[in-house]
């Protein structure tokens, strides 16, 4: 038999019963949201965080990225680390859902929270290559005919000029044999940022690619623009006859022209995912 309370103590058990539970659920929300940015990363710039956040957003709304793949920076305070959401869709990522890692993918403070098993990724490349500031993981429907076949990608027009020098396939049975096709360790990692070399991009057999840049935001463009590029060449291709593509000397004058006006267009798609960070 319950036991009923009456009178005043009735309605303050009761009052102080939903604050109770409003304050659990407020707790268990998104794990991190009742948190600020400046909270979790002290000494790292806001901006950088919603860079990130803002960036994953918008891969997702142009189907670049879906339910997988991350958008990362490095810690210009620590050279030695990165920025990366924890393990979250694109589409749901906020600043407070950052967190900070070393190059040996380890979570500076994990606190619970999940992290991207494909880190790696993330960690080998900015131990490779100093002048990398960003890095994008994606399954782009639009590279895999590439990263299968025998046809290389090539710079289609001056957006995606950054192409224009070379796209490499890394093929991980190559060096691991049969996998699941995930970089779940370092030596797989090591292993793709060998292949990208100085490349702004590399193709993964079977699995989708990386783009890399001095930003968030080139990075974000080359992950974009690179789906846009392998797309509109299959289609150049099946009009027949040999496309006419973007030579590598224009390839280098039309992005270093891209990457002077790249806030033009990273204002443009930040417009339209910022209303939607905080949700």
């Amino acid at each position: 038999m319950k036991r009923k309370f009456g009178g005043p103590w009735g309605s303050r058990l009761t009052s102080l019963g939903i604050v109770v539970a409003v304050a659990a659920l407020l707790v268990g929300r998104g794990e991190m949201s009742a948190q600020t940015p400046s909270a979790l990363l002290p000494g790292v710039d806001p901006a950088l965080l919603e860079e990130i956040a803002v960036g994953s957003r918008i891969l997702a709304d142009f189907g670049v990225l879906d339910g997988f793949g991350h958008v990362s920076a490095r810690n210009p305070a620590n050279p030695n680390h990165f920025l990366m959401s924890r393990s979250l869709a694109p589409a749901l990522v906020t600043p407070a859902d950052i967190m900070e890692f070393d190059l040996d993918g380890n979570p500076v403070d994990a606190r619970g929270r999940k992290v991207f098993l494909e880190r790696f990724i993330h960690a080998e490349i900015y131990r490779a290559r100093p002048d990398v500031m960003s890095v994008v993981h994606t399954h782009s429907a639009g590279v895999i005919p590439f990263s299968v076949s025998q046809v290389p990608l090539r710079a289609m027009y001056h957006n995606p000029a950054f192409l224009a020098g070379g796209v490499p396939v890394w093929d991980i049975r190559k060096d691991f044999g049969d996998t699941n096709m995930l970089v779940s360790n370092a030596a797989i990692g090591k292993s793709l940022a060998t292949a990208l070399g100085d490349k702004p991009v590399v193709l993964m057999r079977g699995h989708g690619d990386v783009a890399v840049g001095p930003s968030v935001k080139a990075a974000v463009f080359r992950a974009y623009y690179t789906d846009v590029d392998a797309k509109l060449q299959a289609q150049a291709i099946a009009l027949g006859g040999e496309p006419n593509y973007l030579t590598p000397g224009e390839g280098v004058k039309a992005d270093q022209t891209n990457l002077v006006v790249i806030d033009r267009i990273w204002n443009l798609w930040r417009m339209k995912v910022l209303p939607t960070l905080t949700k």
